[in-house]
């Protein structure tokens, strides 16, 4: 469904990404792993098409978006679900409300109709009754499973996934990834997940890939990651010190 060839970006004198490759398949749920500052978040803004590479190609469904604008772009984009690091929420709006915005940015149907579609989404992650709420009103796994929600109400093909469990309690962090898996199974989409919890990412994964210094240095499933003979691969799996000039 996406596939990544070459990917350079700078930012002045920093190399952020540095050609980097992969492929995520169709229908698949693949986690990226790496260290803060790593480029993980960078990366995940070329694939949404919000920031152009220095060099190389991003192709979705075998369309290169690189270099599109306007309506093509915006007709890729479509397709998609995003679940911004920390929900991004719209403080003003009720959660019922967020929800029903990509809908109304998106597509064209009568407002009883987005009233159901958003009664149905917000079912579907748990959040029966709390649609008039405000997101300050609730707790913040409830503002996450809103984001997902919002995210997952246009039926979108691909979603990505931006920390969604920044900031929650390791029983939160459980829940929402066995939501993001039992909605993946019900519904299919394609997944990519940037995440840094570690090992609990793994249970949902189907290809986990290390990001390190702009590039992915291994991939693979979850088991193999884990069983990986890389030194910087075992060293961000077990929380140890990147000592890279040490042992």
């Amino acid at each position: 469904m996406i596939k990544v060839e070459g990917l350079r970006k700078s930012f002045g004198r920093q190399a952020v990404l540095r050609d980097l490759d992969l492929e995520v398949a169709t229908g698949s749920i693949t986690v990226i792993i790496g260290r803060s500052g790593g480029g993980k978040s960078v990366f995940l803004k070329h694939l949404i098409g919000l920031v152009r590479p220095d060099a190389g190609r991003v192709l979705v469904d075998g369309v290169e978006i690189t270099h599109l604008t306007g309506r093509a772009l915006d007709g890729i984009r479509r397709r998609y679900g995003v679940v911004f690091q920390g929900g991004a929420l719209f403080d003003s709006m009720s959660c019922a409300e967020n929800v029903a915005f990509p809908l109304r940015e998106k597509l064209r149907i009568p407002a009883d109709e987005i009233a159901k579609r958003v009664d149905a989404a917000l079912a579907q992650v748990g959040l029966e009754g709390v649609g008039a709420k405000l997101p300050a009103e609730i707790s913040g796994g409830m503002r996450k499973r809103v984001a997902i929600a919002r995210a997952l109400v246009t039926e979108p093909e691909i979603v990505f996934f931006d920390e969604p469990t920044t900031g929650l309690d390791p029983v939160l962090v459980n829940t929402i990834h066995h939501l993001i898996l039992d909605l993946h199974r019900r519904f299919r989409f394609t997944a990519l997940v940037v995440s840094h919890e570690i090992p609990e990412i793994f249970e949902i994964a189907d290809t986990v890939a290390m990001l390190h210094e702009g590039r992915i240095v291994e991939v693979g499933p979850p088991g193999a990651i884990q069983a990986s003979a890389n030194r910087i691969v075992r060293q961000f799996i077990r929380g140890e010190p990147d000592n890279s000039e040490g042992h």
